[in-house]
C-alpha cells in the first residue's frame, strides 16, 4: 500500500485531507516538511486553498518522498 493515497481519483464530493503526519521537521536543504513533503508555503496556503490546489499539491508529494536522502527523517 503507498504512504500516500490516490487523492487524484478520490470522489470530489469529499474534502481533501491534508498529508499532515504530526512530524513537523523542515529539511534546510530541499525546504520540505520530512513528515508531509510540504513546502511551507503549500503548509501555510493549505487551510484556505481550494481542492484543485490541494489536489496538485498532492500529486507531488510521492516524487519528493522518492527523492528523499534514506537518513533525512
Amino acid at each position: 500500500m503507498s504512504e500516500f493515497p490516490n487523492i487524484a481519483s478520490a470522489s470530489n464530493t469529499l474534502p481533501v485531507p491534508s498529508p499532515c503526519v504530526s512530524l513537523c521537521k523542515m529539511d534546510q536543504d530541499r525546504q520540505y516538511c520530512l513528515g508531509c513533503m510540504r513546502t511551507i508555503e503549500e503548509i501555510i496556503a493549505w487551510s484556505k486553498a481550494d481542492d484543485d490546489y490541494k489536489r496538485a499539491v498532492w500529486a507531488k508529494l510521492p516524487e519528493r518522498r522518492a527523492s528523499q536522502p534514506a537518513d533525512a527523517a
